[in-house]
């Protein structure tokens, strides 16, 4: 039994197209998700589909900013598009790790961002100046300056060198420029879609609630996926929206839609957990999108609804026709789904007939809930995305074993 010499490399250079084609890989929503004062700026960059960006680009850098200094900005009333401007101005097109920060060539350095790479940026100023100040501070300004740095390096919060590189800053980084106004897309009416594609009553919903009905519309033209549940089903669950409070109604209505554009396709190769606008911290308001043979369903830990239809499917905005009012977890923790689940094999019991004969009748006792019902749906998630992760694993060392074996046979 001998080794073939060309072998080993063989094997060594299948790992290594392995591993470089799995270690650049990032998802910012992901890092930040395990910093909760980071949880604000985390959800706009979802809500402004900076996140996506993100993911997509190689040799960044991301400036977090905390929950607080994200109030700072909110407090601003900015719209979806004027935000995303500012947001932008935080994500570098180059990698700075902490080491680097601090020992900057010449002491300062202007590096381009997200902002910058847009086109709404007039001139150079989607340009921030970072520049080394006494105490070893490390300074981030925009371009104009004045010699006012608005923030400052607190930490590193993770390095990929020289992939992405997660920053704590101390403050926003705005501008005039990237505050100014942003002029609105001609925007399509997702509530006139709908209205005239059997939708109709879900729209009168979201028009009724004028609030929901603007950022349904903000997000349109950065991406919008929405389900729609039917007239019928509407008609039928309006008791139990009458009951919720007018927040709950809101956030209910902005759980049916996911601040991503999404074809059939995209949601069928893309099962997993998927925030929605109504995800804000610690308010999860997501659901699990998972295959079912040729269908999609939604799955919520209240109800599992399917989608029925599609009404409009064309980048940037999809709309999907569900049969189900997409019931979140946080409203709705411990009611009953809508149809009950079928009786499990063996639930029926022989019964005498008058006539002597057997007749099979249902048994009217219905099962009495596992406590695991009640279990946190991120538990479930974890679940998965362990068991998602060992099958990825187990296939890898799969492969390896197998190619080590033909090789040495």
């Amino acid at each position: 039994m001998k080794v073939s010499p060309a072998v080993p490399l063989s094997v060594t250079l299948l790992l290594f197209l392995f591993l470089s084609t799995t270690t650049y890989a990032h998802n910012i929503t992901k890092i930040l998700a395990k910093h909760p004062e980071f949880s604000t700026f985390n959800h706009y960059l979802t809500v402004t589909h900076l996140a996506a960006e993100i993911n997509r680009r190689q040799t960044i850098t991301v400036c977090a900013i905390d929950n607080a200094a994200m109030n700072v900005l909110l407090e601003k009333h900015l719209p979806t598009y004027t935000l995303k401007n500012v947001l932008s101005l935080h994500v570098f097109a180059d990698y700075f790790g902490a080491k680097k920060l601090h020992q900057i060539t010449k002491g300062s350095t202007l590096t381009a961002t997200m902002f910058q790479a847009t086109g709404e940026a007039p001139g150079t100023s989607g340009y921030i100046n970072i520049t080394n100040m006494k105490g070893g501070k490390v300074g981030f300004a925009n371009e104009d300056n004045d010699g006012h740095f608005a923030a400052t390096f607190v930490k590193s919060v993770v390095e990929m060198p020289y992939n992405i590189s997660v920053i704590q800053i101390s403050h926003i980084l705005t501008s005039a420029a990237a505050e100014a106004p942003v002029a609105a897309p001609s925007d399509l009416n997702v509530t006139t879609l709908m209205a005239k594609q059997g939708c109709k009553s879900f729209s009168d919903l979201l028009k009724s609630h004028p609030d929901v009905a603007k950022t349904f519309a903000e997000n349109v033209q950065s991406g919008l996926t929405v389900f729609c549940p039917t007239d019928g089903v509407i008609t039928a669950f309006m008791p139990k929206f009458k009951n919720l409070t007018k927040d709950g109604q809101a956030s209910l209505l902005l759980y049916h839609g996911i601040p991503v554009y999404n074809s059939m396709g995209m949601l069928k190769s893309n099962n997993g957990l998927m925030n929605t606008l109504a995800t804000e911290g610690k308010k999860k308001y997501d659901f699990t999108v998972q295959n079912d043979g040729d269908d999609v369903k939604l799955e919520t830990k209240v109800v599992t609804a399917t989608i029925s239809g599609t009404l409009y499917d064309e980048e940037p905005l999809s709309v999907y026709k569900v049969d189900k009012v997409l019931l979140p977890r946080e409203l709705f923790k411990g009611t009953v789904a809508e149809e009950p689940a079928p009786a499990p094999k063996g639930a029926k019991k022989k019964k005498k007939s008058s006539k002597g004969g057997d007749d099979d009748v249902d048994d009217d006792g219905a099962p009495e809930p596992s406590q695991d019902d009640d279990e946190d749906p991120a538990d479930d998630s974890a679940n998965l995305n362990f068991a998602n992760h060992v099958k990825s694993s187990g296939l890898f060392v799969t492969v390896v074993i197998s190619i080590i074996c033909v090789a040495i046979i």
